[in-house]
């Protein structure tokens, strides 16, 4: 298993990282169906599609996804999230922070990403 300190940050990566343009005081409107506070994974590339899981506490299971959101709030040892998650026959873990950051909140998968543990954290 290889562990990234962020999604996107090798090219050939499964996922491929949304540039975040809003400024770090500025938090983005919560996505379809994900309220603050929690994680969320969609069907479709940027949110879109059907939201295929949404967890408030460390998840694990089995979801086929395009799309993944941390719409978690500032609290320290618990706002960032490491996603693990299968790709290709291999398995990997990406940790995201908190909208609106700073740093990677969202991210994009290619087909057949599979989202399988989601565990709360402190910072990445």
């Amino acid at each position: 298993m290889r562990k990234r300190a962020a999604f996107g940050a090798v090219a050939a990566a499964a996922f491929t990282t949304v540039l975040v343009t809003a400024p770090g005081a500025s938090a983005e409107p919560n996505p379809p169906g994900c309220p603050k506070e929690y994680f969320c994974v969609y069907s479709g590339e940027n949110q879109t599609g059907q939201l295929v899981m949404k967890t408030a506490g460390n998840w694990t299971g089995n979801v086929a996804f395009r799309s993944a959101f941390n719409n978690g709030i500032r609290f320290p040892g618990a706002d960032h999230v490491d996603v693990t998650y299968t790709v290709e026959g291999g398995t990997e873990i990406g940790c995201l922070h908190y909208n609106p950051g700073p740093g990677t909140y969202k991210v994009n998968a290619v087909a057949g990403t599979r989202v399988v543990k989601v565990v709360w954290r402190g910072e990445c």
